[in-house]
């Protein structure tokens, strides 16, 4: 157990006093007691409202679900008469102020990152700037002919800076010519020479002007630099001695605390708490092993420049960091009410995210503002509880109004439906509003469980509900006025080996007028960047603002296989790939504590999970057990055949232990499907929490 110490009447683990009175409280003017009893009295406000809208989310899909049982239509008069559906807003433009260029004039990717992992999280606030010769090298976005030979292979060399050449001609395109044929750069009297068809795009350089060791240019909002090395190996197949094409790539960098973790008791929330404090105070440092030798990691340095005007320009090092909560269901027993209760867990993060990010003021952006992703909201009222929670935050720690900026994740479906009147409950700190259609595919499975049998999970994509929600997401932000002040964002890219397919399809985010979207790697989001200089944002959004909206109908049309004959093949084929999919991460998960890896699916193709694709997986088969489409024992033969590929699949991994039905992760995953219908809103945290509770008590 927990050492538990009494500060104002609330019952804290030892662990976590002493993070905030040791290390997160010293330096920012607000002392002990006064934290403490600010603290509680944010509990005893916020807390029965916390426990009261979770009531309404019950209440809701229990009237949701006995309507589908009576053979009644869920539709728009029904969702309204219930309250699920609220009454459309007078138009508005949100008020949101001091929000850096980052979030409301830039459009580039966003990076997400566990908050656990520090090399993982130094290298995602790192990856502001990326190596584009290196993205292209290092995958498969160019394709490889034959195997890369050791060492420089210079033949696949000379195809990656043809690539990143054609490039330039797009990005910074010359007055004349090709950037090919090149053979010298050098400044004189303020430009860059050879010329551009834009002048002013050239914004710096380093070194002698007569031969300039690096050149930077903006386009779209968005800088370039070319690096000139003749010396280094790439630059020997460049007339111009070009060594590579830096890249500014993750714009912004979500640290998460949520879906792609496994945080579980009071030690794990100060591991998180401590890594968001390292990334905010600059302290954040991780040694490994590399090569042989000890490798240290640091944040970046900002970046400097002369600029053509004989000044400075110093552009930022590193990503700005928003630090995304956790919802507002689940509790955690770092911190125990008076009445023994463990406390919200999202209340707590919203405290102690926000004290941390005190230290980074002026170092994390330059307004000073305190970003927080928002997720799993269920609605207009839970955004608004949301707002008077950040408030209640401010005053704890001598904060201007709105200091705490919110994104809001348009995940749930209760909130896609009301999106208008949820960004109009935080219009004053509303920073972004993005996508996240796995989770959002979870609750629709669930909300729609009585409904019928759902298509499977690959096919819903293709759905008329999906579509409606992709556009309406950024029709209505747009109609919000959000267009230039805050972020409009679209979701992951799950296939990190698959670049050349990201390179491919992901131009269709900023297409559709998202500023941005996400991705899982620095190198992703390099080769992402590029997107953003193919596509203006900015016109396409101007372009989007002149569309109707999406009809409501549209997004409320339900992903039903109704009248469809499920041939066995096709129903093992599906239940192999959800068993294999929920095995392979639960297990991590249980037996680790891995909250996010990537994980190979059924045909052994590495993919980025977490809890939303858990929660995909198990929903839908949760919703063919109901509906007699597979049976128990057939869900069990699933889970044994797959249970034997999981474990040749993490063969390697000594960590691994394999799996067996007795085993607590075999148990999780089979209660993730056969009591997933009973699970809030389709979530799989709580199951997910109790069994690597329970794992970690045996292990100590």
């Amino acid at each position: 157990m927990t050492p538990m110490i009494e500060r104002a009447g609330l019952k804290v683990a030892e662990p976590l006093v002493r993070f905030v009175e040791e290390r997160a409280l010293p330096g920012t003017g607000v002392v002990p007691d006064r934290f403490w009893a600010g603290t509680a009295a944010i509990f005893e406000r916020f807390v029965p409202e916390n426990r009261r809208l979770l009531a309404v989310r019950e209440a809701l899909q229990s009237a949701i679900d006995a309507r589908y049982a009576a053979g009644e239509p869920v539709d728009e008069a029904f969702l309204r008469g219930i309250g699920y559906l609220v009454d459309e807003p007078a138009a508005f433009a949100v008020a949101t102020t001091d929000v850096d260029d980052e979030v409301a004039r830039i459009a580039g990717p966003q990076l997400v990152v566990p908050v656990l992992n520090p090399r993982f999280a130094l290298n995602a606030a790192n990856a502001r700037w990326g190596s584009l010769f290196d993205a292209l090298y290092g995958t498969d976005a160019v394709p490889r002919a034959g195997a890369v030979l050791p060492g420089y292979d210079r033949h696949r060399g000379r195809q990656v800076i043809a690539r990143a050449l054609e490039f330039l001609d797009d990005a910074v395109p010359l007055a004349s010519g090709h950037h090919a044929e090149v053979g010298r750069w050098w400044v004189e009297d303020g430009a860059v020479r050879p010329a551009l068809r834009d002048p002013a795009m050239f914004v710096g350089y380093r070194g002698d002007p007569a031969a300039p060791s690096a050149l930077l240019f903006r386009h779209h909002g968005l800088h370039v630099e070319i690096a000139i090395d003749p010396a280094a190996a790439p630059a020997k197949d460049s007339p111009a001695g070009v060594a590579d094409v830096i890249l500014e790539s993750a714009i912004t960098t979500i640290v998460d605390l949520e879906d792609s973790v496994a945080a579980v008791d009071a030690d794990d929330k100060v591991g998180a708490y401590a890594n968001w404090l390292g990334l905010m105070d600059g302290s954040m440092s991780d040694s490994f092993e590399k090569g042989g030798r000890t490798v240290t990691r640091s944040l970046a340095p900002d970046r400097r420049y002369a600029a053509p005007d004989g000044g400075e320009l110093v552009l930022p090092g590193r990503a700005l960091l928003f630090v995304r909560n956790v919802g507002h269901l689940m509790t955690t027993p770092a911190l125990l009410l008076a009445d023994g209760s463990e406390a919200p867990e999202g209340l707590l993060d919203a405290i102690v995210t926000s004290l941390c990010a005190l230290h980074g003021r002026g170092r994390n952006g330059r307004h000073g503002a305190i970003y927080i992703v928002k997720p799993k909201m269920h609605g207009p009222d839970e955004c608004g509880f949301t707002d008077r929670l950040f408030d209640a935050v401010e005053d704890l720690l001598g904060l201007d109004r709105h200091t705490i900026k919110v994104g809001v994740m348009d995940e749930e479906r209760r909130t896609s439906a009301n999106l208008a009147a949820c960004i109009g409950a935080v219009r004053h700190r509303i920073a972004f509003v993005n996508t996240g259609f796995l989770d959002r595919t979870g609750d629709e499975i669930h909300t729609v469980m009585r409904a019928g049998p759902v298509i499977p999970k690959g096919e819903i994509k293709a759905s008329t509900w999906i579509g409606a929600y992709e556009d309406r997401n950024v029709q209505v932000a747009l109609a919000c006025g959000m267009g230039g002040k805050a972020q409009i964002g679209k979701g992951m890219w799950a296939a990190p080996d698959r670049m050349a397919d990201m390179l491919a399809q992901k131009a269709a985010h900023p297409m559709a007028g998202a500023s941005t979207a996400w991705v899982p790697s620095p190198t992703a989001a390099t080769l992402h960047a590029v997107h953003y200089h193919q596509v203006d944002v900015r016109a396409r959004q101007a372009a989007r603002s002149a569309e109707a909206t999406a009809p409501l109908a549209a997004l409320l049309t339900p992903s039903l296989a109704a009248g469809r004959n499920w041939t066995a093949a096709a129903v093992a084929a599906e239940l192999d790939n959800n068993c294999q999919g929920i095995l392979g991460y639960v297990v991590r998960w249980i037996d680790q504590g891995v909250g996010c890896s990537k994980v190979p699916d059924i045909h052994d193709v590495g993919l980025m999970e977490d809890r939303a694709t858990l929660r995909i997986s198990a929903q839908a088969l949760a919703n063919w057990l109901l509906h007699g489409v597979v049976t128990e024992a057939e869900v069990d033969a699933a889970f044994t055949r797959m249970a034997a590929k999981v474990d040749a699949q993490n063969a390697g991994d000594p960590l691994y232990r394999p799996l067996t039905p007795d085993g607590l992760a075999w148990t999780a995953a089979r209660a993730l499907v056969f009591e997933g219908g009973a699970q809030p809103s389709g979530y799989t945290e709580p199951l997910l929490h109790r069994f690597r509770r329970m794992a970690k008590a045996r292990r100590a």
